[in-house]
C-alpha cells in the first residue's frame, strides 16, 4: 500500500484512512446500517448494489460495494457484505438455531473461493476475559480442527474434508502485541489459502444486537465497533484472502439515549398534542441528533458501550451456530448430524 491507496483487480480503491462516511465520518459496522444512512434521502447509491429477501423467521440483505465512489459514501471498502437478520433469534430457540447455522453455510459458501484441498485458517478475534467481546475465541473453540489429523491419520479423512486450524490471539492489552502482528506469524508460518476472521460487532441499532450475522470478503478491523482500531486484517496485510463474520453484541450510549429522546419526544406530541416540544429536535436527521446527544456525553464520560444483560447465554448460542455453520461451509463430507456432533 502506498499514499494513494491500493488495487484491486488492477483497480485503485481507497484504503480504510480514506474512506469518507458523509460530513460527520461516522464509524458504521455493519454495511447494511451504513447503506441505511447514507440512503436516507436517496432512492440509490452509485457503485451500491442491494438485494433483500424476507422470509418467516429472517431476512437476508445481499451488499456488492462495486467502485471508490459507493465505497466513499457508505464508508466501506469494496467487496460482498451479506447480512443475516433473525429478530428471533434471541429466544434460545434449538430448531432456529439449526436453521440459521444452515442458512449461513449456504451464504458462506459463494465466500469459499479455494480449491477443495485448501488449507483454512480461523480467528477467533476479541477478549475471552470480557463477555460481549468473547465471541471470536468461543467460535474457534468450538469449530472442527483438522490440520494435525491430516498429518498424523491422513487415512481418517477423506475427500469431503478441509485442512482447518483456528487461534485465537488475544488483545494487546493482554499479550502486548498486536493482533496483526500475531497473525501475519502464523500466516508466514502455516500458509493458509484462506483466512476466516470471527469478531463481536457494534450495533447502530438495538433490534441488530444479537439479532445480526454479518458476512464479508473485504477484511476486518479489530476493535473499530468500541473506538478502538487495530491494523486491518485483509488481503493487502496478510497476503491471502480474508472473509470476516461479524455479529453485533453491544451499541454504544449515545444511541440508546438518543432513541429514547426520540421516544418521549413522540409520547409528548400525542398527549400535548400542538406544543411543538420536538420541532427544533425534529428537523435534524438520526444521525445528527446522535451526534448532539454522544457530544453532551462524552465530556460527562458516560458514552459507554451497552450490551443486554442476557449476553453470556446468547454469545454461547450464536457461538455455536456460527461454528456449525462454518464446519458445514469448510468441510463439504459432513452432514448435519456429523456437523453438530463434532462441533463442540
Amino acid at each position: 500500500m502506498d499514499a494513494t491507496g491500493w488495487t484491486q483487480n488492477g483497480k485503485r480503491i481507497p484504503s480504510p484512512d480514506e474512506i469518507i462516511f458523509d460530513e460527520r465520518s461516522v464509524r458504521v459496522d455493519l454495511a447494511v446500517e451504513a447503506h441505511e444512512i447514507a440512503s436516507e434521502n436517496t432512492d440509490g447509491i452509485p457503485g451500491i448494489h442491494m438485494d433483500q429477501s424476507q422470509e418467516e423467521n429472517f431476512k437476508v440483505s445481499r451488499m456488492v460495494v462495486e467502485d471508490e465512489k459507493g465505497a466513499r459514501i457508505i464508508g466501506k471498502l469494496p467487496g460482498r457484505y451479506v447480512t443475516i437478520e433473525v429478530p428471533e433469534l434471541r429466544k434460545k430457540d434449538p430448531e432456529l438455531q439449526e436453521q440459521i447455522s444452515l442458512l449461513f453455510a449456504e451464504e458462506m459458501k459463494p465466500f469459499m473461493t479455494v480449491p477443495d484441498d485448501a488449507r483454512v485458517l480461523i480467528i477467533g478475534l476479541g477478549n475471552w476475559n470480557v463477555t460481549p467481546d468473547a465471541l471470536g475465541p468461543m467460535v474457534a473453540e468450538s469449530v472442527f480442527v483438522t490440520r494435525h489429523l491430516f498429518s498424523l491419520m491422513p487415512d481418517l479423512l477423506d475427500d469431503g474434508f478441509r485442512s482447518v486450524s483456528a487461534i485465537s490471539p488475544g488483545v494487546l492489552g493482554i499479550t502486548g502485541i498486536e493482533t496483526s502482528e500475531i497473525v501475519l506469524g502464523i500466516v508466514d508460518h502455516i500458509k493458509p489459502d484462506l483466512v476466516i476472521a470471527i469478531d463481536a460487532l457494534a450495533a447502530r441499532s438495538l433490534d441488530r444486537v444479537n439479532t445480526t450475522i454479518q458476512i464479508a470478503d473485504s477484511g476486518i478491523q479489530p476493535g473499530a465497533g468500541v473506538g478502538n482500531p487495530r491494523k486491518a486484517l485483509n488481503r493487502e496485510t496478510l497476503g491471502v484472502e480474508v472473509v470476516a463474520i461479524g455479529i453485533p453484541t453491544v451499541l454504544d450510549a449515545a444511541t440508546i439515549a438518543s432513541d429514547a429522546m426520540e421516544l418521549v419526544l413522540s409520547h409528548l406530541d400525542q398527549r400535548v398534542p400542538g406544543t411543538k416540544q420536538g420541532d427544533v429536535i425534529g428537523r435534524m436527521t438520526p444521525e445528527e441528533k446522535r451526534a448532539m446527544v454522544a457530544e453532551v456525553l462524552h465530556p460527562l464520560g458516560h458514552n459507554l458501550m451497552v450490551t443486554p444483560k442476557e449476553i453470556d447465554e446468547f454469545v454461547e448460542d450464536i457461538a455455536h451456530v456460527v461454528a456449525l455453520g462454518l464446519n458445514l461451509a469448510i468441510h463439504k463430507g459432513l452432514s448435519i448430524e456429523d456437523a453438530k456432533a463434532l462441533t463442540h
